[in-house]
């Protein structure tokens, strides 16, 4: 369990890291142009490692557990904005920092190691045909639809991916893993996740669409995996673990709304000198 949860929360660090490369990339270079910087680059190979790892974790533990850690990904990215971008941090940050860093103790308790299970007879058809059916329902949405919409397949596409990745299981070689059924659902939910979250991006604000996305990407994959797929909470931590996992996602939408994470996510933010002081 230490391992997987390691593997977690370094794939967290991770996500919040590359977000920094590629905001500093982009503040001197634009378009297509900054896709083949040095930094973007790195930035991806750190996305990669940062999934991969992902993949490690959801093998072992509940998806409640593993999708609220990544979701606290957005801490490492406030953190990093304010030391490397001069963001500003407000007061109410820093508290909903130290209350994800909580939760997150009390959801690790609540969770414990569960080793992926056996899907249901059905359930990889139908997560396979909801991926298909989500990602060209994103299309007509990427050319007209609002941020919110957006927001919403971007979240629904993440946990898409999610569970495909837990129930995905490790075949004798790679090649069986990689071309078991599953797998359409976890590249089609990816895809769908990250084109749907940058054109959500471009069409509203930054806090709204993190917000969004973060609590789709735990509420529903951990509330399959609860139902559906035999994730189980600790005899006695029920009641902590929801109350925990509330006060994570209402901690995660305080710093989505954050200057810190706009400046993050390429859009203005006041910064230290430009006429709005840090507050800490």
């Amino acid at each position: 369990m230490i391992l997987s949860l390691a593997a977690a929360l370094a794939a967290a660090v991770g996500y919040g890291v590359s977000t920094i490369m590629q905001a500093v990339a982009t503040r001197s270079t634009h378009g297509l142009a900054a896709v083949t910087t040095p930094l973007v680059v790195a930035a991806l190979l750190v996305d990669g490692l940062a999934w991969l790892l992902s993949l490690v974790a959801l093998d072992r533990l509940p998806l409640f557990l593993v999708q609220a850690v990544l979701a606290g990904s957005v801490v490492v990215v406030v953190l990093l904005a304010r030391w490397f971008l001069g963001a500003r941090l407000r007061r109410v940050d820093v508290v909903a920092v130290v209350a994800v860093v909580l939760a997150l103790v009390v959801i690790g308790a609540a969770g414990g190691e569960q080793p992926a299970t056996a899907p249901p007879a059905g359930f990889v058809a139908v997560l396979v045909t909801g991926s298909v059916l989500l990602a060209l329902a994103t299309v007509p949405l990427y050319r007209s639809g609002s941020s919110r919409a957006l927001s919403v397949a971007a979240g629904l596409g993440y946990s898409v991916a999610a569970l495909g990745a837990r129930t995905a299981h490790a075949a004798d070689d790679l090649l069986g893993t990689v071309l078991q059924p599953v797998a359409v659902a976890v590249v089609l939910g990816g895809v769908v996740g990250a084109v749907a979250y940058l054109r959500a991006l471009e069409q509203g604000s930054v806090g709204g669409t993190a917000a969004t996305v973060s609590v789709l990407e735990v509420v529903v994959p951990g509330g399959i995996g609860v139902a559906v797929l035999g994730d189980v909470v600790r005899d006695g931590w029920a009641v902590p673990a929801v109350l925990a996992l509330a006060v994570a996602l209402a901690a995660c939408v305080v710093l989505a709304t954050s200057p810190a994470n706009s400046a993050a996510e390429g859009q203005d933010a006041a910064r230290p000198g430009d006429g709005a002081p840090a507050s800490v």
